[in-house]
């Protein structure tokens, strides 16, 4: 890596990727992409289902966890996030969501004035290439494959009907603007494959000489020289090295790593930095605050006469059959998302939108990583799509090999509590209508012992809560008028120079919806920035 270079990027996943595939476009730049993990060369980084191998493997997954949270009544929950090129795209649940416009109104409504839904929207069509098409909602040119799922559970229609016989209508396409209703989620996948950020942006570019990528390189923090960053300290094989940027420094190493870095920096809340010996660079209050994450309620109930996942599991001819359809067609579950049906709506009449996502699975486990359960049963997990709580990402000391302290601080706030109690209420009377009474559903958990009283029903989603892995928002970007937020609303560090945050901790306010596709537009819109601002400068 020797020599300088226009750009330097830390983190090769979903931002970093469409960040290297925007700035390398000018053959004049010469730009280096720096990856901890490693290449995506394992056939479950491929395959859609892979996710139930990759999560909790340490060649894939950072392995991070949460302290015990009191809000789950003292449990820790796994933390995954993606250790190799595509990130967590790699690794995640493949749903292709943009959130609500009102989301990105409101980030407008904050000062930032260009991130309004109408700034965003020609971002998010410009990534994409949509099986439905070039139209107003959706564009076909982009690197950002989304296709429709390819397998189908009955099941599931049943539950779809449900919903609409508590009022849900059904809609075909969650990506307009307005998600409440019920549909099947769009997938990242192309033919059957899953399609990460690496495959859809990084590939491309690296056929390009002026982009270099380095793997199992961990950067331990930024070099700051003379109040500005310029460039990075890494750590490859136990050693040391510098390399510079002569242009800027684009941190993308998510909510979690970013924080992470900026802090071992010495870039972060002064008491913080103090308590580890950290040489203070820049006191920044904000750096590491602000951590938000969509909190599952996640009820499972039996069912009768229906076909679902935990059946095919447990029987050796269907999964042989499973692979084999899966060979030869690129079709049936093994192609399936974590989840396939989705229903938005509202926790009580006294929302102004929807703020409940459903996700809804034909399967069940006691948690991720065991077995399935050997008894015919669907999961019918409810989340909070706006939570009001807010938690810390902090080191637990300098050594950059050492995990952080993930504190998402879930069902702190009163607010948070009430809406857990009321999406387990919504959940059965969901499943308490007509369209599902011929399979007979039973309620395994929460259970039917727990009641149906506030108190019961909040301590319960302590009990069954755990998180969909969407953290966002701790190196929050702010308007003028708020001074609080680390970076400007063009994603510049305040104090410092020559760096950028351009990943999905800069969301002031989480989105409403799966937020892999909302952190692909931040990238692509943060990297025009990059360019426009650098426009003046001469090579």
């Amino acid at each position: 890596m020797e020599g300088e270079y226009d750009y330097v990027i830390v983190g090769a996943g979903t931002a970093g990727c469409m960040v290297a595939n925007r700035l390398s476009e000018d053959a004049r730049r010469r730009v280096l992409l720096l990856e901890a993990g490693g290449h995506d060369n394992w056939i479950w980084f491929h395959i859609p289902v892979g996710y139930l191998f990759t999560i909790g493997n340490p060649r894939s997954d950072w392995l991070f966890r949460t302290e015990a949270e009191p809000g789950l009544n003292g449990r820790s929950l796994a933390y995954p996030r993606g250790k190799v090129i595509g990130g967590s795209s790699a690794i995640n649940a493949m749903i292709a969501m943009r959130g609500q416009a009102a989301d990105y109104d409101d980030w407008r409504d904050l000062g930032l004035t260009s991130w309004g839904w109408k700034d965003v929207l020609p971002v998010f069509r410009r990534i994409e290439d949509h099986f439905l098409g070039e139209s107003a909602h959706h564009g076909a040119a982009g690197g950002w494959r989304v296709e429709a799922p390819r397998v189908s559970w009955p099941i599931l229609d049943a539950v779809r009907d449900a919903a609409a016989q508590i009022g849900v209508r059904k809609i075909d396409d969650f990506n307009t603007g307005d998600n409440e209703g019920s549909g099947y989620f769009h997938v990242n996948q192309k033919r059957g494959r899953r399609w990460s950020a690496a495959r859809g942006f990084l590939a491309p570019a690296l056929k390009r000489p002026n982009l270099r990528l380095e793997t199992q390189v961990l950067v331990e923090r930024l070099l700051v020289e003379q109040g500005r960053i310029t460039g990075v300290v890494y750590n490859r094989g136990g050693r040391s090295e510098t390399v510079r940027a002569r242009g800027e420094t684009v941190l993308c190493a998510g909510a979690i790593g970013s924080a992470q870095i900026l802090q071992r920096s010495g870039i972060g809340p002064g008491d913080w930095l103090r308590e580890l010996g950290i040489t203070i660079t820049l006191d920044a209050a904000g750096i590491g605050r602000n951590l938000q994450d969509h909190l599952q309620q996640r009820a499972i109930y039996t069912v009768a006469g229906a076909r679902t996942l935990n059946e095919t599991y447990h029987n050796l001819a269907r999964r042989a059959w499973m692979g084999l359809d899966y060979a030869l067609r690129r079709r049936g579950p093994l192609t399936m998302a974590p989840s396939q049906l989705g229903l938005f709506m509202r926790s009580d009449p006294m929302q102004a939108r929807a703020n409940l996502q459903f996700h809804v699975q034909p399967l069940s486990l006691d948690k991720f990583g065991d077995p399935l359960h050997r008894f015919a049963a669907i999961t019918v997990s409810a989340c909070n799509l706006r939570p009001s709580s807010r938690g810390t990402v902090r080191l637990r000391s300098a050594d950059p090999q050492e995990k952080p302290l993930i504190a998402p601080a879930y069902l702190s706030t009163q607010e948070d509590r009430e809406v857990a109690a009321d999406a387990i209420r919504v959940t059965r009377r969901l499943m308490a209508q007509p369209a599902l009474s011929p399979f007979s559903p039973s309620e395994y958990l929460p259970g039917p012992s727990v009641g149906d009283d506030d108190a019961a029903l909040s301590r319960s989603a302590g009990d069954i809560g755990t998180t969909i892995f969407h953290p966002v928002g701790t190196v929050r970007m702010g308007g003028t008028g708020d001074m609080e937020a680390p970076l400007d609303s063009r994603l510049r560090l305040r104090g410092l120079g020559g760096l950028r945050v351009v990943d999905a901790s800069v969301m002031p306010r989480i989105t409403s919806g799966n937020t892999n596709t909302p952190t692909a537009m931040i990238a692509c819109k943060g990297a025009d920035m990059i360019v426009a601002d650098a426009a003046w400068a001469p090579r």
